[in-house]
Formats: C-alpha cells, structure tokens, sequence
C-alpha cells in the first residue's frame, strides 16, 4: 500500500530577481518590485511530499523525525536568513526566482531520499503564491 507522508517547514531569506544580461530598464519591466536593488524577503514555508510504501516493521512510510532533521540540515540551514543572490552558490549564475529555488532544493534533498520515495516539494512565497516541483 503506498501512502503519502508530508513535513513542512520554514526559513526566511532575501532575494533580487535580475538578469544580469538585461538592461536596469528590461529588468524593472519584468521583475518591478523584486528587482529591488537593495534586494527584498520573504517568509518561505516548504513542504516535502513522500510517497512510498509502508514499512511492516515499522509502520512508516519514512520516519517524520529523520524528514524533519533532513529539511532543517539541508534547507533551512542553508538558506535561513540568507540573501540568496550573495550568501548561497547554488544561486551565483542562477535567477533566485521561487522556481529556481523550489528545484534547488528538490534536488539537494532528492540527493538525500532513497530513490524508491517519489517526492514532491512545495514552496510557498507568501501565503497565497507557491510552486510545486515536479508538476
């Protein structure tokens, strides 16, 4: 039987949305307040999806504590109170846009998930706008 298992979590972290091959004027254009030169944040809230078989001897799909010390260690240690143009590397050559960020970091926890999960994750902006990868 496959069930889906769910953690959420939180950090906050700064950002500006700028192509660099752009002019300041196409940026203002397309990106208006997020291409703030002086940058702007947000209160991310994330949530991990796992879906897997349960465990006979244990009951789990996966255990929720080890999910727990997982997004907190890869994620929200990493990008927590970071500006993620200037703090992080995943973010030197890549537009931090919610899009980038949510495949960032499904990747950096895929590495980490034993590949029999099928994983979801989603990541909220603010409260009424999020991205989900993969769709």
């Amino acid at each position: 039987m496959r069930v889906s298992v769910f953690r959420r979590g939180h950090f906050n972290a700064a950002h500006r949305l700028h192509n660099p091959a752009w002019s300041d004027e196409r940026n203002r254009e397309v990106f208006g307040l997020c291409n703030n030169p002086n940058y702007h944040g947000h209160n991310y809230e994330i949530e991990v999806k796992l879906t897997g078989d349960i465990d006979p001897e244990t009951g789990y799909v996966y255990d929720m504590k080890s999910l727990a010390d997982l997004i907190k260690s890869e994620v929200e240690d990493r990008f927590d109170h970071k500006n993620l143009n200037l703090d992080t590397s995943e973010f030197a050559d890549l537009i931090p846009s919610t899009e980038n960020l949510v495949i960032v970091i499904y990747n950096i926890l895929r590495s980490k998930i034993e590949p029999q999960y099928d994983m979801v994750v989603r990541l909220w902006e603010t409260p009424r706008n999020f991205v989900e990868y993969p769709a």
